[in-house]
């Protein structure tokens, strides 16, 4: 599947999200769609054209009328919208979460291309990231070893972590976005999912901490601080799955703080948010440093 195709279906999502907000029969002039969309006008005509053949708009020249509400079917799923980085991303996250990927694993990039389905110049590129971080180490013929790191590794990340997200949260309640807070909303409800379910529910945690945490810092409008999020979610998660001891009552407690944290934005309160987002982040840290031997690593 190309990128154009992506960025086309992704715009296709938007524009029935738009609809669906708004509730008007009339669409509006093409460059006011543009605008909306951040997108240009073929791309616009390109997604009216397919919204005409769905039967969800009526499109003759201007004159552009809503036929019909939107319905889940009209959606592209998110795997089809998703960028190549964002799905290597998170079928990388995913391998490493549930893989149980040890110390000293040499990684090879055709093999991991192969096993995700993804093309292999994406992959390298994304390996590439992390090795400033230390956390992999260049190897000869396309491998990398999966290195972990230090304890000194870990205050210095989780520090940096801290001034992030911190801020992120600030700027999200003081400038609330209505798409971050639909999918706030959302993970309210995987949150509760967790809390209230069996054990494979709070097994299924680690991903949902992650999206967690990805939203905050795009709370933050900074691509910076986004990039930092994926970058230290496979970290800490990398780490924070070592130790398997109380795993299950481990993420429910972790969900429990999260959801403090939710619930404090939604309602607008911006020192419980910030309570609530100091005590998770100092159950995190201390989940990351006891989740790791580091005597015997041999890096005390």
């Amino acid at each position: 599947m190309t990128r154009d195709n992506r960025l086309f279906k992704a715009q296709v999502n938007r524009l029935l999200t738009l609809i669906e907000d708004q509730g008007e029969a009339a669409l509006g002039s093409e460059a006011g769609l543009a605008a909306s969309l951040e997108a240009s006008r073929t791309t616009v005509r390109a997604v009216l054209s397919h919204l005409h053949d769905q039967g969800v708009i009526a499109w003759d020249g201007r004159d552009k009328r809503l036929l019909r509400a939107p319905e889940p079917g009209d959606f592209f799923d998110t795997d089809q919208t998703r960028s190549t980085q964002d799905l290597i991303r998170d079928r990388f996250l995913e391998w490493v979460l549930q893989g149980d990927v040890a110390p000293g694993t040499v990684l090879n990039e055709t093999r991991l291309a192969r096993q995700f389905d993804l093309p292999l110049a994406g992959l390298r590129e994304f390996l590439i990231r992390f090795e400033p971080f230390g956390l992999i180490e260049k190897q000869p013929n396309r491998h990398w070893l999966l290195k972990g790191f230090t304890p000194d590794f870990a205050a210095e990340m989780f520090e940096v972590r801290r001034l992030f997200e911190t801020r992120a949260l600030t700027r999200l309640i003081a400038e609330p976005d209505p798409a971050l807070t639909q999918r706030l909303t959302g993970l309210r409800a995987d949150h509760l999912a967790v809390t209230a379910g069996g054990r494979r529910a709070a097994l299924e945690f680690p991903a949902l901490d992650a999206r967690f945490h990805a939203l905050l810092c795009d709370g933050a409008r900074n691509r910076f601080v986004s990039d930092f999020s994926r970058t230290i979610s496979i970290i800490v998660h990398y780490h924070y799955l070592w130790t398997k001891k109380d795993e299950a009552d481990r993420n429910r407690h972790a969900a429990a703080e999260h959801l403090a944290i939710i619930d404090a934005i939604l309602a607008g309160d911006a020192q419980a948010a910030q309570d609530a987002l100091a005590r998770h982040l100092d159950t995190a840290w201390h989940t990351l440093s006891t989740s790791v031997d580091w005597q015997a690593r041999g890096q005390v």
